[in-house]
């Protein structure tokens, strides 16, 4: 085994998914190391989309909690840099086993990323960073992923950029490693895995999804709770349905908002990606803080209102999306004339997993 995938959160085991099951398919070798960021949904991911589970777990299991809030990452930070100190030559034999270059696969922006980086680079193994290059353009927005990504340019010996945008970026940087366009992002393959799925909950003939949960946003009290008010609104003429998990509930119940709910803005669990995909793709529309959904909104043709200060995707560039830079105008403007975003799926036009195959047999890590 030459190959070992740094993942914790489920996003990021989701976006490698499609990376694992081609290594899967031409029988290369390779472990899966998880930091336990995300606890809750891992067994599930993984079963939903056909993936083992971890081989390593840099936290012990009794001992893992989901990371959900900032007072949480110094002691699960030293669990996670701990164990990499204690057994570094375990996980260097482990990448040493097959004679081909070690390889340390990372993605996105979460610590884990940056973790992943710094451990692979200690064990002198490459690393790979999927999903490289995206910028917001402020450090301190968002906080600490615009961090994270950034430093993890200067670790990663191959960054694998979605588009030309993000190629610029690290071109500008100046970023030590390989930069490789990869077209677009992996998740177009995790996608295409989930896309024939069925839904496992009763959905309305018509609705719209709606997905806040970013901590920078549930903090500012008035500005979540301008935001439901306008949502349930406008849920008097239209149904929206909200997956939310603790986070967001607490914060509802805080500021005294449950009773905003009901039949027509409905809350629901939390899916797993595999259960998620078929609700989205049957969504009229998305209102969502989320910079991934938006990408997969964009590549589905979804109407996506981005309702963020500032995103590093571009939205001017993706005739589908909007960004309301927490204005409520914008989004009541977007609630009221969505169907003018509706474009055709794009789902088949991108195939960055067998870039990321061919650029990784070129460089003889399998």
């Amino acid at each position: 085994m030459s190959i070992a995938f740094f993942f914790g959160t489920t996003a990021e085991l989701i976006k490698l998914a499609p990376v694992i099951k081609a290594l899967d398919e031409v029988e290369q070798p390779y472990e899966l190391w998880n930091t336990a960021q995300h606890v809750a949904a891992l067994r599930s991911t993984c079963d939903d989309l056909a993936i083992r589970y971890p081989d390593v777990h840099f936290v012990p299991r009794r001992r893992q909690r989901p990371v959900i809030a900032s007072t949480q990452v110094p002691l699960w930070a030293c669990q996670v840099l701990g164990h990499a100190v204690r057994n570094c030559g375990d996980l260097r034999r482990r990448l040493d086993a097959d004679g081909n270059p070690p390889l340390v696969i990372v993605h996105g922006d979460t610590f884990t990323t940056l973790f992943g980086a710094i451990i692979g680079r200690s064990l002198r193994a490459d690393v790979a960073h999927v999903e490289a290059g995206m910028r917001s353009g402020s450090l301190l927005s968002p906080l600490p992923e615009e961090f994270n990504r950034t430093m993890v340019a200067k670790l990663a010996t191959i960054n694998y950029a979605p588009t030309t945008v993000e190629v610029a970026n690290l071109t500008a940087e100046r970023a030590p490693g390989e930069i490789v366009n990869t077209t677009a992002n992996t998740v177009v393959d995790a996608l295409r895995l989930v896309m024939g799925m069925r839904s496992t909950i009763d959905l309305p003939e018509q609705f719209g999804l709606v997905t806040l949960h970013r901590f920078e946003f549930l903090r500012q009290a008035d500005v979540f709770a301008d935001t439901i008010r306008a949502l349930a609104d406008f849920a008097e003429t239209y149904p929206l349905l909200m997956p939310a998990g603790g986070p967001e509930r607490t914060r509802i119940s805080e500021l005294g908002l449950d009773p905003v709910f009901g039949n027509n803005f409905r809350l629901i669990e939390k899916l797993p990606y595999a259960r998620f995909v078929p609700v989205l793709n049957k969504a009229s529309f998305v209102v969502t803080d989320s910079g991934g959904l938006q990408e997969e909104c964009s590549l589905l043709g979804i109407p996506c209102c981005v309702h963020r200060e500032r995103v590093e995707r571009d939205t001017s560039a993706s005739e589908n999306a909007i960004l309301t830079q927490f204005d409520l105008n914008v989004l009541v403007t977007f609630l009221g004339e969505w169907q003018d975003y509706r474009r055709p799926s794009r789902i088949d036009e991108f195939h960055p997993t067998q870039i990321i195959m061919d650029n990784l047999r070129s460089h003889g890590y399998f």
